[in-house]
């Protein structure tokens, strides 16, 4: 049903195929469900993404390595891989698990992995996106690229540029599900609407696009946020004596340094 809808590309959150990890995460699937997810996609779809983690509980070098040994023999055309991270007001902020691996031990299972991807026919093209040739996620480097885009259903984000106003708007639908369907079709399904203030549009837009391996093109910055390249020149030249950044004079790339240090590159952008 959802390929006869014009949907041509799925995104399987399988995280490990590792069952002691799965439940150390809280999922609810096994690595034998995990699998049988794919292969019932594989039926229908040709393009298809799997979400792995690494840095889990207890894991080790070898058991990241096996992971993407386990994803690669299911042939998906495109891999996102995500370190674990505790994030505020979730339960593992609160309670941490046990045995999460060491910083220099986290570092190496990125080194390794990138390694095995390039490998395996998967070129990084984003801080944890990477794909067989052509096959580059469209859906998410538009938001990369500070694209627009519609928010549809309960919680959805979206953002909008008003062509007469020039405003840029980031737009949200009411949360609770419940309270979305009962609004669903009026103004009262909108949870909230706020424009993007002109001085903040550098830093929304480099918290996208610095993203991105390939950088960005100063016209496509002028293009999307409305703003001169002279706004964010003496920040860019900052980045640049810090070894962050390559400028050229069309382009802005990170450099290796600054793809390792990606937050603080993004920070000089805040207003």
């Amino acid at each position: 049903a959802y390929r006869a809808s014009g949907i041509n590309r799925l995104s399987i959150g399988i995280q490990s195929f590792n069952s002691g990890h799965l439940e150390a995460l809280g999922r609810i699937h096994d690595s034998n469900e995990a699998r049988r997810a794919v292969e019932i996609a594989q039926a229908n779809f040709d393009n298809f993404n799997l979400d792995l983690m690494y840095a889990l509980p207890g894991q080790s070098l070898a058991m990241a390595e096996r992971d993407l040994e386990r994803a690669f023999a299911l042939q998906p055309t495109h891999v996102s891989h995500y370190q674990l991270t505790l994030e505020p007001n979730t339960v593992f902020a609160a309670r941490p698990p046990e045995g999460i691996p060491a910083e220099d031990d986290s570092w190496d299972m990125q080194e390794r992995c990138i390694e095995a991807m390039a490998a395996a026919g998967y070129a990084q093209y984003e801080v944890s996106a990477y794909a067989q040739a052509g096959k580059q996620c469209a859906h998410n480097l538009n938001y990369w690229r500070f694209g627009d885009y519609l928010g549809i259903g309960a919680g959805a984000h979206g953002k909008l540029t008003m062509g007469a106003s020039e405003e840029i708007r980031r737009r949200w639908k009411v949360k609770n599900p419940r309270d979305y369907l009962a609004s669903a079709g009026t103004a009262k399904s909108i949870g909230g609407d706020d424009p993007i203030a002109i001085a903040q549009r550098p830093f929304d837009y480099m918290l996208n696009a610095l993203r991105l391996v390939e950088g960005f093109s100063l016209k496509d910055f002028e293009v999307r946020t409305g703003l001169s390249r002279d706004a964010i020149a003496d920040r860019l030249t900052v980045a640049q004596q810090r070894g962050w950044l390559e400028l050229g004079e069309a382009r802005v790339v990170p450099t290796e340094l600054g793809k390792r240090f990606t937050n603080d590159v993004i920070a000089l952008f805040l207003d």
